[in-house]
C-alpha cells in the first residue's frame, strides 16, 4: 500500500465505505478493528462506518452481529449491517430489521444482491426499501453487484430512500450523471469514481453535496480516494463537504 502523509488535522474524513474481517482472497495484514483504527490513523480518518466480510461473503445475520459486537467501545467506528430480503425468515420482517438496527446504533444498510441472489428493484426487497426510507438509513450498494438501471428503478419506486453508489468504476459517468439527474437522493462515494476529472465535474453539475467520502478498504487502498479527494479542484469548503459533512448528514443520529 503507498505511503502517505495524513491530511491537514483540521479536515475531518469519515469513510462511507471499509469492512473489517477476513476476506477469500488472502490480503496480507491484519483484518480486524484494531488493523482498521491504525489505518484511519496513517490516512487522517476520523471516523468509519464499517460492514463486517462476514454478513457479505458468509451469512448477513452472523456479520451484522459480529461488527456490532467488534467495534462496541470504539466510538470512531460506527456499523453498518447488510440487509436481504426477508422472504427465507434469514432476517426479520423489514419495519423490525430498521428498527433493531437504528437501536444497535447502525448508520446505513449495506446490500449485494448479485452475490446474495435477489433483485434490488424487485417485490422481495421493496419492504425493505420503505422501511429503511421510513427510518432515516441510506442503502450503500456496489454497482458491480446490481445494474445502473435497477438502482434507477428501485429510486423511482422509492424516491424517498437514499441511496449511495460505490464503486462507480472508470466508464460509468454518463449513467452515474443520468441517475443523479433523476434522482435527488441518488449519491457516489468516492471509493473508485475514476473518471479523469470526474469528480470535480459531478460536483460541478450537481452539486458537491451528491458524493460521500468512501475507501473501500480493505479491498481498496485508502490512499486512491484520500488522493483523489485532497487533489482535486474543488474549494475547501466543498473538499470538507464531501469529506465527512455529507455522510453526517445522511445518517440518523446514533441512540444515547
Amino acid at each position: 500500500m503507498a505511503r502517505m502523509t495524513a491530511p491537514h488535522p483540521r479536515l475531518r474524513l469519515y469513510d462511507a465505505n471499509c469492512m473489517i474481517g477476513p476476506t477469500p482472497w488472502g490480503l496480507p495484514g491484519d483484518l480486524d478493528a484494531d488493523a482498521l483504527e491504525r489505518r484511519m490513523d496513517r490516512f487522517g480518518i476520523e471516523r468509519s462506518l464499517v460492514c463486517h466480510t462476514a454478513a457479505w461473503r458468509h451469512d448477513p445475520a452472523t456479520g451484522n452481529a459480529l461488527v456490532v459486537s467488534a467495534l462496541a467501545g470504539r466510538p470512531r467506528l460506527r456499523p453498518c449491517w447488510v440487509g436481504v430480503p426477508s422472504t427465507c425468515a434469514e432476517m426479520p420482517p423489514a419495519k423490525e430489521f430498521a428498527e433493531q438496527a437504528l437501536r444497535a446504533g447502525v448508520g446505513a444498510i449495506r446490500v449485494f444482491p448479485g452475490d446474495h441472489g435477489f433483485a434490488l428493484d424487485g417485490p422481495d426487497f421493496a419492504p425493505q426499501a420503505d422501511a429503511l426510507a421510513e427510518a432515516g438509513l441510506p442503502l450503500l450498494v456496489d454497482i458491480d453487484s446490481t445494474s445502473w438501471a435497477a438502482v434507477d428503478r428501485l429510486l423511482f419506486a422509492h424516491p424517498d430512500l437514499v441511496v449511495v453508489v460505490c464503486a462507480t468504476g472508470y466508464r460509468a459517468m454518463r449513467p452515474a450523471a443520468g441517475l443523479l439527474d433523476r434522482h435527488v437522493n441518488a449519491r457516489l462515494d468516492l471509493s473508485d469514481l475514476s473518471t479523469h476529472e470526474g469528480f470535480e465535474w459531478v460536483c460541478a453539475t450537481f452539486g458537491a453535496h451528491r458524493v460521500v467520502f468512501g475507501t473501500g478498504a480493505p479491498l481498496r487502498d485508502p490512499a486512491e480516494a484520500v488522493t483523489r479527494l485532497l487533489w482535486s479542484d474543488l474549494d475547501d469548503e466543498a473538499i470538507a463537504q464531501v469529506a465527512a459533512g455529507n455522510l453526517d448528514a445522511l445518517l440518523p443520529e446514533e441512540p444515547r
